[in-house]
């Protein structure tokens, strides 16, 4: 068994900068955790506190009920992987691998028995004899690994170890390693500020920011309910759309929201998914959309649906070419006059106002052209517009 409990972790820098803040979190035994979120948001301090490289200021961190604030890193029987490998550069891999085992005293026969199971785990066999500076980024990433591996520990912590890599072996190198985790079965933490990292590996994810701890949840309860505007901007590639909005109930209990000009009508499926919003009468909020959820119509086709209640109209603001695909964004008709604090929250690309529509690369729509957005059922998202979270 290792698992894992943060009970109302913190952590104080010197200067009183408060670097992680009430972090509670439960890993169970086997599970592949990613912790992931902006760079400063303290999930590196974080699974350092776990390995024992930084001091805890207030909560416990626990192993197996075992509590770890005062027990020494060597002794925390957990294998760390770093950004930046860790090598030992005079060494040969088979010397990298065999060191943790020498300092633990394990016989010789022992020794070579482990290290050629872990070559040929992680494919190393022909590069044993060969120093890391005469390795690829991913060779020497593999012997790392291998590193950690080899020393069987409870847990392996991982701390952003494909950002040295470049965008094709990072790729290579997220399924390696989803692959060697399903195949060890160890308790894994993983940091990382990539969120597309984060969906692809983890049977769960934490989302961080500013030292909080904000949604914890499997990659698609994530992604379909993120909790607060944050997470809803953050992940996904593009994160969701966010434009202010003003909720309206009608007397049949209904619910419109009046995205500037535009009108949508909820459905029973979304209103049941966020009860607050009949309570929300007259005030502003936050409606969220993914890409992949909206439809574009040319205008030449606005007149033939005008009774659509799933339908907001704009101009096309830019047009992003992502191989397959295009990315519209579709400036809303009217949407700035209508103002929300929960938006400043929310991170980079979100450009209040605005709806990002997914279309088929060889689509003719261009810059400027006039186009009415349609919202499939069930898809949207609705956050309060003052403190973001979803209602």
């Amino acid at each position: 068994m290792a698992e894992i409990l943060f009970d109302k972790v913190g952590k104080i820098f010197s200067g009183g900068k408060n670097a992680v803040v009430d972090f509670d979190l439960t890993v169970a035994d086997g599970e592949f955790m990613v912790l992931v979120g902006p760079s400063g948001c303290g999930k590196t301090t974080t699974l350092r506190m776990l390995a024992g490289l930084e001091s805890i200021s207030s909560g416990a961190i626990s192993l197996d009920g075992r509590r770890l604030n005062d027990v020494d890193a060597p002794d925390r029987d957990l294998a760390m992987v770093f950004q930046s490998y860790a090598l030992y550069p005079h060494w040969s891999v088979y010397d990298n691998l065999a060191f943790p085992l020498k300092l633990r005293h394990v016989p010789k026969a022992e020794r070579q028995r482990r290290i050629l199971d872990v070559v040929k785990l992680l494919h190393l066999e022909e590069e044993l004899s060969r120093k890391p500076g005469q390795l690829s980024g991913g060779q020497r990433q593999r012997v790392a690994m291998g590193r950690a591996i080899i020393r069987q520990p409870k847990a392996y912590l991982m701390d952003e170890p494909l950002s040295n890599l470049d965008a094709q072996l990072r790729a290579e190198m997220r399924m390696e390693i989803a692959q060697l985790q399903r195949r060890l079965g160890v308790t894994t933490i993983y940091v990382t500020h990539d969120q597309l990292e984060a969906l692809a590996l983890g049977d769960r994810m934490g989302i961080m920011r500013d030292g909080k701890l904000l949604q914890v949840g499997t990659p698609q309860d994530i992604y379909d309910f993120p909790a607060d505007v944050f997470v809803a901007s953050f992940v996904g590639s593009p994160g969701m759309a966010l434009s202010p909005a003003i909720v309206r109930c009608s007397r049949d209990g209904g619910v419109n929201l009046e995205v500037g000009k535009s009108g949508l009508r909820l459905t029973a499926a979304e209103l049941a998914r966020q009860p607050g919003l009949g309570r929300c009468d007259g005030m502003t909020v936050v409606f969220g959309v993914r890409p992949e959820n909206v439809r574009a119509v040319p205008s030449s086709s606005v007149e033939l649906d005008r009774a659509s209640d799933r339908r907001a109209e704009g101009v096309v603001a830019d047009v992003e070419r992502i191989g397959a695909d295009k990315l519209l964004h579709l400036e809303l008709d009217g949407a700035a006059n209508v103002d929300s604090p929960a938006l400043a929250l929310a991170l980079r690309r979100v450009r209040p106002g605005q709806i990002v529509v997914r279309i088929p690369s060889r689509a003719a729509v261009t810059v400027g052209d006039h186009v009415a957005a349609h919202i499939n059922e069930d898809s949207v998202c609705v956050f309060d517009g003052d403190s973001g979270i979803r209602v």
